[in-house]
């Protein structure tokens, strides 16, 4: 990615209103964009400065706080300029047009999503996982998410990767060393221990990936879909499960028309729940008050979005009525359900049944007994929600990876085993040994982006908010 030195500016605080709002300007130079705002005085770097905030005529726009930080002691690497003044959007918009104003002749543009922080990678300020990790932080939906989003903001998880990288080299050195001296006619495999050296790679990069895959729940959570026919008690699960009314219910088939979504947190992982229409066909019948309706045109479109999540789901909570048992409208269901998706029978008003609380662990799937009404036996299935995510509460610090992050991981694993299966024909196969270290390698270096495409590096950044 080619670096544009070209000055750029941005306010920096979320919209709305608030008491403080910042406007940020970085560039190599931007000497006469700070000579253009505030004149002869000076600003002493890294301290800050009670300032009039002024119009090029010198009408006061507002007063505040300036910072200045000097090349390259600053976020982004360059010089920084950052005004701190009152929240207000007006105030904040007359603030950033001020500014490119007076930096019109340094060519000072507005930034791009995330572009500050593309600059601080770009300065070598920060590596990719850590400029990836200050948007999870600013994202972080639980206290769980923003400490491991902090972790890895800090190098932490960085850290264990050039760990890793640190040890695939010093083995590629000594396999690469004997492919240069093929007379010295050593036992290369023997004497340097490296299927030893190996597996032990093999063995960190495992634990790393688990830490990585438990910090990947806590970023993006999983989607849990509520599925079943009218009347099974999908919105009651829905508020059950959120401790609040955010679902209507009524015994009226077809009361939820379109998909109703909440997040919810356990152990610090956010889970989606989208609460769908029920699922019924042209012939199936639904009373209502001794009236047997028939599927109207809203509740088809409800059905067709019902499976359009079902498809995208991480888990499915098929909702079954324990009173009355399955029935072939269920078994429909379940027909159309995708394949490799994790689904959790749930038997709902059990207080009608007269079953207990449980959990039936069988072939086809988990079933859960409960009562949403009654709330008895939701941590049953808070529980087996936890167990599909595969979380594990450990005291080791987790690292909020990215989708990427975990590929990169496999991919090195794959390579790794690729290398232990050539290590297994001792020396006759090291040139390929030697390869698919060098594919290891790679493939970590891209995590902190020693490696990595222009292309993915744009669409990294995107994804920031503007002003960071």
């Amino acid at each position: 990615m080619i670096y544009d030195p070209i000055p750029i500016v941005a306010i920096a605080t979320a919209p709305g209103r608030g008491g403080i709002g910042v406007v940020r300007i970085s560039g190599k130079d931007i000497s006469a964009i700070r000579a253009a705002l505030f004149g002869d005085i000076s600003l002493k770097p890294r301290h800050a400065s009670y300032l009039p905030f002024t119009e090029a005529d010198g009408t006061v726009i507002d007063q505040g706080i300036v910072l200045y930080f000097k090349a390259p002691h600053s976020y982004t690497g360059e010089d920084v300029l950052e005004l701190q003044g009152h929240g207000g959007p007006v105030v904040m918009q007359m603030l950033l047009a001020r500014c490119l104003q007076a930096g019109k002749d340094a060519g000072l543009r507005l930034a791009q999503p995330g572009e500050f922080t593309q600059r601080a990678f770009l300065n070598d300020k920060l590596d990719l996982a850590q400029a990836e990790a200050v948007s999870d932080l600013i994202e972080a939906s639980t206290e769980a998410a923003a400490k491991s989003a902090s972790q890895s903001l800090s190098g932490a998880f960085s850290k264990v990767i050039h760990e890793l990288v640190e040890q695939v080299v010093q083995l590629r050195m000594l396999v690469e060393a004997t492919l240069d001296f093929p007379e010295e006619e050593i036992d290369f495999l023997e004497k340097s221990d490296a299927r030893g050296q190996l597996s032990t790679i093999q063995s960190a990069l495992q634990k790393v990936f688990e830490q990585a895959a438990q910090g990947a729940l806590l970023r993006a959570g999983l989607n849990v879909v509520l599925a079943g026919q009218p009347n099974v008690g999908k919105s009651s699960l829905l508020n059950a499960l959120a401790g609040d009314d955010v679902a209507i219910v009524t015994p009226i088939a077809g009361t939820t028309r379109d998909k109703v979504t909440e997040t919810i947190h356990i152990e610090g992982i956010p889970l989606n729940i989208i609460d769908t229409a029920g699922i019924r066909h042209e012939h199936d019948e639904a009373e209502e008050g001794g009236i047997v309706s028939a599927i109207d045109a809203v509740e088809r479109i409800g059905i067709e979005r019902t499976w359009a999540e079902v498809e995208k789901a991480d888990v499915i909570l098929h909702l079954l009525d324990a009173s009355r048992g399955p029935t072939r409208a269920d078994e429909a269901i379940v027909a159309r359900f995708p394949d490799g998706v994790p689904v959790i029978r749930i038997w709902n008003k059990i207080d009608l049944s007269g079953h207990h609380p449980s959990v039936d662990v069988m072939e086809d799937a988990t079933h859960i007994y409960l009562s949403a009404q009654d709330h008895v036996g939701i941590n049953l299935l808070r529980q087996e929600l936890l167990r599909i995510a595969g979380w594990q509460q450990t005291g080791e610090s987790l690292y909020l990876a990215r989708e990427r992050h975990l590929i990169a991981l496999k991919q090195a694993h794959e390579h790794l085993q690729n290398a232990a299966d050539y290590a297994a024909q001792n020396d006759q196969s090291l040139d390929l040994f030697a390869e698919e270290l060098r594919l290891t390698q790679d493939r970590l270096n891209g995590i902190t982006g020693e490696f990595t495409s222009d292309d993915l590096l744009g669409v990294i950044f995107s994804r920031f908010c503007i002003g960071k």
